[in-house]
């Protein structure tokens, strides 16, 4: 890579987990081994063997899967960081996260430390699994459907875009029986593919609001940074600079829709020609891909892949 490249690192979000993710790294590397001990205390029980041996049942619940993915996320940026003992690599211009990952920014830009990240993260599931208790929900991938339609049909039944992920890659999300509403209205109007996905609520709508008031809280007790890398905002593809702006952000994304493609265009945009997805699964390195077919995209989520990654760039 020139000197003038631009790199992002983005993390993935609930979904992205598989039963053994981060095993690997924690037998390999000290730095691994360090932050899921820390994960471990942080929540209060063994995250690390959830994410090692499951049941894969459990680790899908929100409650576990959003520790377990930032814990999992950030085990890989830190042992990167330590095989990058000659800083070989670019360090990012920008971070960016996909709803969850959004939490492993944080550790990755200094907002948090490793521990506070993942409690936070720990907080969030508790809440919006509770949340999706009080006024069951659900989400739907919406594929191959012009936003305008689906926008429109969410209008009219009252739900929401919860995600937007790339062209013809839409999430949509509400209470149950509308939502149930508005994939026999999308189908009415020619929409072939529906997939339901598998979590416990109405995430980034309103219904997640009482997840949104504890977590404000839970913020209360934390000390935030001043971010070192600027993170793109779910909600607002724009860049976070300050503490009390990334503090609001968590807040609203909660409640509101994450715009993923446009965050990726906003990095293009300004230069970035180069992503690295950070933790377990390849999502977003295929939504990047399907966002900008002449972006470079790399994935580390394993011991394998991080060598790779340091030693492609000696």
């Amino acid at each position: 890579m020139t000197e003038q490249t631009k790199v992002a690192y983005v993390f993935p979000g609930q979904g992205s987990q598989w039963v053994g993710m981060g095993r690997d790294l924690y037998e390999q590397f000290d730095a691994a081994k360090i932050v899921f001990d820390e994960a471990d205390d942080a929540v209060g029980f063994a995250l690390s063997q959830l994410c090692f041996e499951g049941p894969e049942d459990e680790l899908r619940q929100t409650i576990n899967a959003q520790p377990a993915i930032v814990a999992a996320s950030l085990a890989c940026l830190r042992v990167v960081e330590e095989l990058d003992d000659s800083q070989r690599l670019l360090p990012p211009t920008y971070v960016a996260g996909h709803s969850l990952g959004e939490y492993t920014a944080l550790a990755a830009a200094g907002v948090l430390d490793i521990a506070s990240a993942i409690y936070l993260a720990s907080e969030r599931g508790r809440l919006m699994h509770e949340a999706g208790l009080k006024q069951p929900g659900g989400m739907v991938a919406v594929i191959g459907a012009d936003e305008a339609l689906v926008a429109e049909a969410c209008e009219e039944t009252g739900t929401q875009i919860a995600n937007i992920n790339c062209s013809g890659q839409l999430v949509i999300s509400g209470a149950k029986d509308k939502l149930a509403e508005t994939v026999d209205l999308l189908k009415s109007r020619g929409v072939s593919r529906t997939i339901p996905l598998q979590v416990s609520g109405a995430f980034h709508t309103p219904l997640m609001q009482p997840a949104a008031d504890g977590l404000a809280e839970v913020i209360k007790s934390l000390s935030f940074n001043q971010p070192l890398i600027p993170i793109i905002a779910n909600t607002t593809a724009e860049p976070l600079t300050t503490a009390e702006a990334i503090e609001e952000e968590l807040l609203r994304q909660l409640c509101n829709c994450v715009r993923w493609q446009q965050s990726v265009k906003y990095m293009i945009s300004n230069g970035v020609s180069t992503f690295i997805e950070i933790g377990p699964g390849k999502v977003l390195t295929g939504l990047i891909k399907r966002i900008d077919r002449a972006a470079n995209i790399s994935n580390i989520g394993d011991a394998e892949s991080a060598r790779a990654a340091v030693s492609s760039s000696a």
